[in-house]
């Protein structure tokens, strides 16, 4: 009785420390939502207060200004979802399944570059995307781009490409954790090795491979300084450059910048809300041997 006693006193530490930590966690969330419906006056004299009166034309407002941002960024971020969960499975099958030489070396030399630093790379890349442009002159999106740099694709190439190295680990260390009778099983059904990859190892790996693409999406939707850096034209600029933009043009109100802060979560959450089961599982994968 005592030790049931003492198992249930735990679980209720443990159930009030969690609550205190989601708590502390919600709080910034909850109070951005709560200055977004306040006047500046009500911020400086009432901080702790609830708003004298709700004002959806904050919301509006931000809207107006940053959908455009908001779209540019979600696009993106779904890009970068593909070329990033498409390149690192199938390098971190490579990797985990077949034989050649220098293999090991090579994967070394892979995850060297995990630290190195973004920002110790940003003035080289820089003039790498400036010294190569577009053939053509348009970007992706056909919206007249002058060349890599003030286009969607000097966004695109960084992000992909940054998200191999930590991906292509996630993925091969997943899939040599696979069982190969599965695979000796497909090769006697006469499956090829892109059949291999295809229809054992991917529909297997859809929790690390979520992890690995809401990972892209929030990464590639919260950067500021290379959008910052590489993009000129307002017209192709990402959320996190936008809402700096919104708040400095003139707006005197902090909670129409708040309400633009909130719209801009939007999409995080939603990401979030879709691939949490996934989420939470491929975090968790590998924690329990069997």
């Amino acid at each position: 009785m005592m030790a049931t006693g003492e198992k249930r006193t735990q679980r209720a530490v443990v159930g009030v420390l969690l609550a205190g930590l989601a708590a502390a966690t919600l709080l910034p969330f909850a109070m951005t939502l709560i200055m977004s419906q306040k006047t500046n006056g009500e911020i400086l004299n009432h901080f702790w207060a609830w708003p004298e009166q709700a004002r959806p034309e904050y919301y509006a407002r931000a809207l107006t200004f940053l959908w455009p941002y908001i779209w540019n960024t979600v696009l993106i971020g779904c890009a970068t979802i593909v070329g990033v969960v498409l390149l690192s499975s199938l390098s971190g099958y490579v990797f985990a399944r077949i034989e050649f030489r220098g293999k090991q070396t090579l994967f070394l030399l892979v995850l060297a570059l995990m630290m190195v630093p973004g920002i110790l790379t940003l003035i080289p890349s820089f003039m790498w995307f400036k010294e190569f442009p577009l053939v053509g002159g348009n970007d992706w999106l056909g919206q007249g781009g002058t060349g890599f740099l003030n286009s969607h694709w000097v966004l695109l190439i960084p992000y992909i490409s940054g998200g191999q190295v930590f991906g292509i680990f996630l993925c091969r260390s997943f899939f040599e954790s696979l069982p190969e009778e599965l695979f000796e099983a497909a090769r006697i059904d006469g499956a090829s090795e892109f059949g291999l990859y295809w229809r054992v190892a991917v529909p297997l790996s859809r929790p690390i491979l979520a992890t690995l693409a809401i990972l892209a999406f929030v990464g590639a939707y919260n950067d500021y300084v290379w959008p910052l850096v590489a993009i000129s034209d307002g017209a192709l600029q990402t959320f996190s450059v936008g809402i700096t933009l919104f708040a400095g043009e003139g707006n005197l109100e902090p909670g129409e910048t708040m309400a633009g802060y909130v719209l801009g979560s939007l999409p995080l959450i939603a990401v979030f809300a879709l691939g949490m089961k996934y989420y939470v599982a491929g975090l968790t994968q590998g924690a329990i041997k069997g």
